[in-house]
């Protein structure tokens, strides 16, 4: 496989992207925005897909189908983040708030890296969806809560890491850096 370095869009060099990634991470504020962001714009992503499964499908009522819908948009979901990280390493939240995804020698991620972070990432989520479901929660506000206090708690759990980077990261051998020049 050949590993190639990132396009330089950011106006850095190989070596800079290699040293970016051997540090610290960008803050947790500016990349706990740019996940944010990313909602805003998955929001937008979520709606038109799911509009046209609705109609392609002939779904007259949210809860026909719903398997289905839920498989489209988890696929949808993989391909959107796959190939932003696959393809120059940034989301269009990530270009916003200037980071940018590489591997540990600073070069562009691999598919491997990328699926294995995109399934990886759902550590966001699920471990508090499971809890609420255990615990037999159904209302909203509990879920949600429920989510907020994980997100922040695997947040947070950053600061353990010795370069701050998230764990999935860790895992997947990827890291988060500073795009700027």
């Amino acid at each position: 496989m050949i590993k190639s370095t990132p396009p330089n869009q950011g106006g850095l060099t190989a070596a800079q992207y290699a040293q970016r990634a051997a540090g610290p991470a960008p803050t947790l504020l500016r990349r706990m925005a740019a996940f944010i962001y990313e909602g805003v714009v998955l929001f937008g992503v979520v709606m038109t897909v799911g509009g046209i499964y609705s109609v392609s499908t002939n779904q007259t009522h949210g809860l026909h189908g719903r398997q289905g819908l839920q498989a489209v948009l988890f696929l949808t979901l993989a391909l959107y983040f796959i190939w932003f990280w696959t393809h120059g390493g940034q989301t269009l939240a990530m270009r916003s708030w200037q980071l940018r995804l590489v591997n540990t020698e600073g070069q562009a991620v691999s598919l491997r890296q990328a699926l294995t972070r995109f399934l990886l990432s759902w550590l966001w989520f699920v471990p508090a969806l499971g809890a609420a479901w255990l615990a037999g929660w159904h209302q909203s506000k509990l879920l949600y809560g429920a989510m907020l206090v994980w997100a922040c708690t695997y947040a947070l759990l950053s600061f353990l890491h010795p370069q701050r980077q998230f764990w999935h990261d860790a895992v997947c051998g990827t890291r988060v850096i500073d795009n700027r020049s």
